[in-house]
Order: C-alpha cells, then structure tokens, then sequence
C-alpha cells in the first residue's frame, strides 16, 4: 500500500478493487494482500506487542472486507484503508502495554534505573546483537505509548510513516491545520524525550541497548528463546552502521529515522492461517 504508491501499481490495485468489489475471489485476495503488511505496521506501533497487533489486524481487515462495496473511491482507497485502521485502533479497549499508563516520566524512571554494565554470558556474538535489536525495538516502541491515542496516531502516520498532512487529515478526520499541530506537539515530545534519555540518538546519555539488556531479561521483558521484534540476524548486523547513518542527520531527524530503521513487522504462521480461512469463507461468485 505504502504512501508512495507507483502509478502502475495504483493503476493495478484499482482494477483490482472493482472486481473485488464484484465478487472476484482472487482480486478480493489481491487487494487484501496489498493492505495487509501496512495495516499490521501501523497496528504494531501503535499498540507495542505483535499478539495485540495481529489481534487488530484481524479485526481491521475484517472491517475492509465487508466494507468494500461501500467504499465510493472519493478519497483513494489507502486512504480510506487507514481511516478504517484508526478508528478502530482509537476504539479498542486498553491493551496490554497501554494498561502500564506510561507517561515519559515514568519512562525516564525505569531507563535511568535499569542500566547494568555487567556482561551478558551469552553463546556467541550473533545472540548478543539479537538481544540488543530486541530492546532497541521494544525500547522505542513503548517510547510511543507514552503518547496519548491521538497524538500517537498523528506521529506514526505523519513522521514515521511519512504521509502528507492532507491525506493523514483526511485519515484521522480532521482539518490539515489541526493535524499539523497535532504532529508537532508528538513530535516534539518524542525528539525532547530521546534527547534526554536515547544513547542512540545523543551520545552525551547514559542509556544504551546494551546496558538495558540485563535488566530487560531479569525483569521478564525480554525472554530470548521468544524474541518479539528481532527477527532478522541481517538487521542485527546492519544496525551499527545504520545507527551511524542516522546520527549524521540534523538532530530533529534521528527520532523518526530511528523508528524508519527497524525492519518490516511481519506476522506469525498462524494469522497467515487465518487469513487463508477468511478469504476461503468469503461469498464470491
């Protein structure tokens, strides 16, 4: 889906629409392939634990399904695609990471008490760059809980996921001038936030990755026989010169291009299998 759609892709995605719209079982799964991997990204920063999110997800995608005879193509379909997303992201009840009520103080607390120099015994190198991506993820995630819902919703759509303010006003149902101060409010708490706190983002912080691991795994928030985030060994070996890259840009960047750094949230084996069962239950012709 993406914000920066190619045309041809669009053109695609449209005529696919229209015979999904039809009652063609293939198109239909077509254009629910093309929302689904966004849908979960924008659903996984928004609520931290991928259960949580995939659990959204299904939901979500059920409301795009048996809403798409209705959708009249006014505002573009990813458009309407992430207003079903966030309203019933906005409309969910509190969720596990949510229940914790974070505020950035808070937040600020636990960091400036949960740092351990001492060493990991760990099996090999690899393990330990795992754990380190784990709490990197995990870490500026839960950063975005300490946002309200609609202050949250505003920076994931307009920072991270790049949209225009237009479109993300047109998602989230309110004026462009609204929108805009609304991401500005969010993004200067999460760039204020990280500037206090984030050794990734200011050097001058006592706070990094690997000073965090012993005490997320004491404290049961990391299990590494069940990491939640890092899964990808490429990306663990990768992140050191990324977060170089990262660190060259203008200060009011690193923030958002943190969050742009970590890898595509993909969903487990078994929602694959449920969405096979839904599109195999749907009515077609």
């Amino acid at each position: 889906m993406g914000e920066h759609t190619p045309p041809a892709a669009a053109e695609i995605l449209e005529r696919e629409i229209a015979r999904a719209k039809s009652g063609d079982r293939d198109a239909l799964e077509s254009v629910v392939r093309a929302v689904q991997k966004d849908v979960y990204s924008l659903a996984i920063r928004f609520l931290w634990h991928p259960q949580d999110a995939e659990d959204a997800t299904q939901e979500i995608l059920i409301r795009v399904l048996t809403g798409l005879g209705g959708f009249r193509g006014g505002s573009g379909f990813r458009t309407w695609v992430y207003r079903v997303a966030c309203n019933a992201l906005l409309t969910l009840r509190k969720q596990r990471m949510e229940q914790q009520s974070l505020s950035f103080e808070q937040f600020g607390e636990d960091l400036a008490h949960g740092l351990s120099d001492a060493p990991l015994r760990l099996e090999d190198d690899l393990s330990q760059g795992l754990l380190l991506e784990e709490v990197k993820i995990g870490c500026t995630l839960a950063m975005l809980q300490c946002l309200d819902r609609d202050h949250r919703l505003a920076y994931i759509l307009g920072e991270i996921m790049e949209l225009d303010h237009i479109q993300a006003a047109d998602v989230l149902e309110t004026t462009p001038s609204a929108f805009r101060k609304r991401l500005s409010r969010a993004r200067a708490r999460i760039l204020s936030f990280m500037k206090a706190q984030c050794g990734l983002i200011n050097l001058g912080n006592a706070c990094r990755c690997h000073r965090r691991v012993g005490t997320a795994m004491a404290r049961g928030r990391v299990d590494p026989s069940h990491l939640l985030f890092a899964t990808s060994q490429q990306q663990a070996r990768r992140f050191p010169q990324v977060l170089a890259e990262i660190r060259q840009l203008e200060e009011s960047r690193r923030a958002a291009a943190l969050y742009q750094s970590h890898p595509e949230a993909k969903t487990s084996d078994a929602f694959t299998v449920w969405l096979k069962k839904l599109l195999d239950d749907m009515p077609h012709n």
